[in-house]
Parts: structure tokens; sequence; C-alpha cells
């Protein structure tokens, strides 16, 4: 099986996260034209209670199948890579179904009791078949990355999207004229094709790279499988915990938005209205740059965990201070573009601008966002992943309380819920730096909490500079895409200046390499 160093395996991770985003992005536009602010807030209102289903599902074992396959891959240890396989794929299978029949039955409930609008009764039974397709694509994910080949899982996000954009006009349009949640189902549904069609890519790769035969000895193995199972989920449990936490808060959120602006004497149309331009039109923006956060702290980890190993104190400290530095980066350029222009990238995108008041809110809090999640690989790496749980549900908590407070008070409404979100991005990152702090004594350098506030500074000097340029030319799209690429290059010269990112850094990408030599 091919397998890919830890440089390789990141960049191409980095760069299916990059089309994946851009495909994503593609495929909400379609679906904001499609079914306007109302219809999108019916879809958003419905996945936290998927992805809470889909994490239930899992149990956190992806990460522990990844690690423990890993480790057996070291020891060429063929038998037990087929019992972890065995063992996972029964557990997620059974979990699936029980899980899949609850969300069937609860999904009344959920419906009009929990969200306030019977509407989003569809979307969540539309959505409700794809838990056995994701909980058998986690288990193939989790055993190529212990095999250290990124390859299968980043081509089956692509050939997902692709998939997805394919199919959700075409579903939308046909269940449209039969109302909004009818129309939201069909995106739903489009979400189904789009992981079938991933998890077929993922198996058919498993049969042609595998060399061990599951069928063979299948329930010998698995009456042989206590200790695996222990093994496996002495990781899972508590790796589960921060994204357990992280699924009930997306799933109250939007309940408790609604139970909130209700208080306030907003209806709740124009509540799901509101929350639809929050969570379906700025959020994705928001994150946008954690694609190359979340896969830089995907092979953080190892590398942390063997310098753990070996006691390499300093390693671990440049590990997480290079992870903090390279975030950063990534994100700043995205908040000060939103900042600047979050009007006229709304209007084309969505064809309104009506959510930018919550993008110039959020945008410079959630430059803490960044750097959170390799903050919390690094926790995780460490032997540390209560803390970071720890963390998370003090996060969640605070989240949900300022919620309920704010967005309850006519005063503030909507803005409440956007601000209550911020709060928790902010929070959760200081906690982590803490922790980090206590456990090892890391700490971010004063010298670069210096570049990073130079960085920020000079950058948005030179954005306010272009940005008058596109007010004063009264431009169209192609010239406001030439000017925020005119101001990207320029802030790539700010990060060599600065020294954001090294010269040693390049050569260790290898079509980089030579040019940076000369």
């Amino acid at each position: 099986m091919t397998r890919q160093t830890f440089l390789q395996g990141t960049l191409i991770l980095i760069a299916a996260g990059m089309i994946t985003r851009f495909l994503g992005f593609i495929n909400r536009i379609v679906v904001a034209r499609l079914i306007g602010e109302e219809g999108v807030g019916l879809y958003m209102m419905a996945l936290p209670t998927f992805f809470l289903v889909i994490t239930l599902t899992q149990l956190g074992l992806p990460v522990a199948i990844s690690k423990r396959i890993a480790e057996a891959q070291a020891r060429t240890d063929y038998a037990k890579i087929k019992q972890i396989l065995i063992v996972s794929l029964v557990i997620t299978g059974l979990s699936s179904i029980v899980f899949t029949v609850l969300m069937v039955i609860a999904t009344p409930f959920v419906a009009t009791r929990l969200l306030t609008d019977e509407r989003t009764l569809y979307p969540l039974l539309a959505i409700s078949p794809i838990i056995p397709i994701i909980a058998i694509s986690s288990v193939l994910r989790g055993y190529f990355q212990g095999k250290q080949n990124m390859k299968p899982q980043s081509y089956a996000q692509v050939i997902e999207q692709i998939v997805r954009i394919t199919c959700v006009a075409f579903f939308v349009k046909l269940l449209l004229p039969y109302g909004l949640e009818f129309a939201a189902a069909g995106a739903m549904f489009s979400i189904i094709i789009g992981e079938l069609m991933s998890l077929l890519y993922m198996l058919q790769m498993f049969k042609r790279k595998k060399r061990i035969k599951l069928r063979t000895r299948f329930f010998s193995y698995l009456s042989a499988s206590k200790d695996t199972v222990r093994e496996l989920f002495s990781i899972a449990l508590p790796s589960t915990g921060s994204r357990f936490i992280a699924s009930i808060s997306h799933f109250l959120e939007p309940i408790l938005v609604a139970q909130s602006l209700a208080i306030a004497g907003v209806s709740s149309t124009l509540a799901t209205k509101q929350y639809g331009e929050l969570t379906g039109y700025v959020l994705p923006l928001l994150f946008l740059p954690t694609f190359i956060t979340n896969s830089l702290s995907i092979a953080l980890v190892p590398s942390i965990s063997e310098a753990e190993a070996t006691k390499n104190t300093q390693l671990i400290h440049y590990r997480i201070h290079q992870s903090i530095r390279i975030s950063f980066a990534s994100g700043a350029i995205a908040t000060i573009v939103l900042s600047l222009f979050s009007v006229p990238i709304l209007t084309y995108m969505y064809g309104t601008a009506e959510a930018s008041k919550f993008v110039l809110l959020m945008a410079p809090f959630f430059i803490l966002l960044y750097i959170q999640s390799p903050l919390q690989a690094a926790l995780q790496a460490l032997d540390l992943a209560k803390a970071a749980m720890w963390n998370s549900l003090i996060g969640a908590f605070c989240k949900l309380g300022a919620l309920v407070f704010l967005a309850s008070n006519p005063n503030f409404g909507i803005m409440g819920v956007a601000i209550a979100i911020s709060l928790s991005v902010v929070l959760i990152t200081l906690l982590h730096l803490a922790s980090l702090y206590k456990s090892i004594g890391f700490g971010i350098p004063f010298k670069d909490i210096l570049k990073m506030i130079a960085l920020i500074l000079l950058t948005w000097g030179t954005g306010q500079l272009i940005k008058g340029i596109y007010e004063q030319t009264n431009a169209g799209l192609i010239l406001f895409i030439i000017l925020l690429g005119l101001l990207v290059f320029i802030y790539i010269l700010f990060l060599f200046l600065l020294r954001f990112i090294t010269k040693e850094e390049l050569k260790q990408i290898p079509f980089l390499q030579k040019w940076v030599d000369l």
C-alpha cells in the first residue's frame, strides 16, 4: 500500500480540504439561490441533530482505529489489523442500526417540540439513512490513516462533494413545488448520494490494496477480540468526549435559539430566516481556513507523540509553536478579507448582504479559532485529552448560557447568538493554551505576538487602500477577484518579511526545494 511522509500526507489533506471547501461553497450557493434564507434555515436547523447522531454512532472509533492500526503495522501484525477492522465494523454497524431507528422514531418530537418548526421533520427523515454509510466510511478512513495513506480519504472527499453538487439542484428543483421543507429534504438526500459514492470508492480502494481477507475466520477473530475492544475504547471514549460535547452543543443551539428568540418576540419564521443567515451564510465563511488547521492537526498528533516518546521536550515546543504560527498565518488573511469586504463577498455569493453585520462582529474573534484545532491536537498527543474535553465542556456551557441570556433580550436578539458563539471560540482557545502552559510550560513567545500584531496591521492598512480602489471604481466581480488576489500576494510577502514561513520549511516541500536553493 502506498504511504506518504508526514509532509506529503499533510499537503494531500490540505489540497483535498481546499477543493472540498470550494465545492462545498458552490453547493451552499446553489442551495441558497434555490430555497432562500428560510429554506437554508430549515436545512441548517436539521444538521445539528444529524451530527449528534453520527458522533454517537462512531463512538470516537476513527481516531482509535488509526492509532491501533499504525501500531500493528509497525509490528507487521496483520492478524491484529484484521481483528481491529472486524471489531470496528461490527461495533459501528450495530450502533448505526440502533441510532438510525432511534432517529426516525424521535424525529417528530425533535421537529415539533424542540426545534419548534414542524417543517424540519422532512429534512431530518431524509438524512437518517446516511448513518450506516458514514459509520462504515469512518472505519475505512481510520484504516487508511493508520496505514499513513491519505490519498483514498482525500479523493473520497472530493468525489462526495462533486456528486452532491451534481444532485442537489436536481432534487431541490424536483421537490420545491411541494414546499420549502421538501426542497430542504431534497438537499439532504443529495448528501446521502454523495456519501454513498464516496464509500463505494473507498471500498474499491480497500479491496485493491488490502493484504487481509475479512471473511476468512470472521467469527473466530470476533470471539477472541476482548483485548482489542478494550484497546480501542481506551482511546475512543476519551477522544469522543470533546466531539460529543460539541455535538450536544450544536444540537441544543437551534433549539435554544428558537426558544430564546420566541421569548424576545421574534416569530418562528423570522427566527428560522435569521438563524439560516448566521449558520448558512456566515459561519461557513468564517470556518473556511480550518481545512488547513485541521489537516495540520491530523499530522501534528503523531509528530508530537513521537517526540514525547523520545523525551524531546524541545521538539514538542517547536512543533506546537510551528503549528500556531502556520495556523495563524492561514487565518489572519481570511479575517481581514472578511472584515473589509463582507458586503461584496456575501452579495456575489448569495445575492444578499443582510448577514454582513454578523461577519463584522465575529471575524475578529474567530482568528483564535484557527489556532484552536492544533492546540487541541497537541493536548491529545500529550495524553491530555481529558483536559481538552473539560475545556470544550466549559466553552459549550458558557456559549449556551450566554445565548439564552442575550438572545431572549429584544435588544440583542439574533446578535446575541453571534456574541455567544464568539465567546465560546475565545474561551476554549485560551483554556487550551492555559492547559499546555500548566502541563509543559508552553507559551507563545512575546516576539511572535508582536509579529502577529504587525502582520494584521500591515495587511489591514493595505486592505483599506485596495478597498478604496474597489469602491471608487465601482468595479464588478472580475476586478474584485483581481484586487483580492493582489491583497493575498502582498500578504504572502509580509509572511516572508516577518518570517511566518521560513526557508527551511519551504525546502521540505518537494516541488519547491530546488527553487529555494537557487
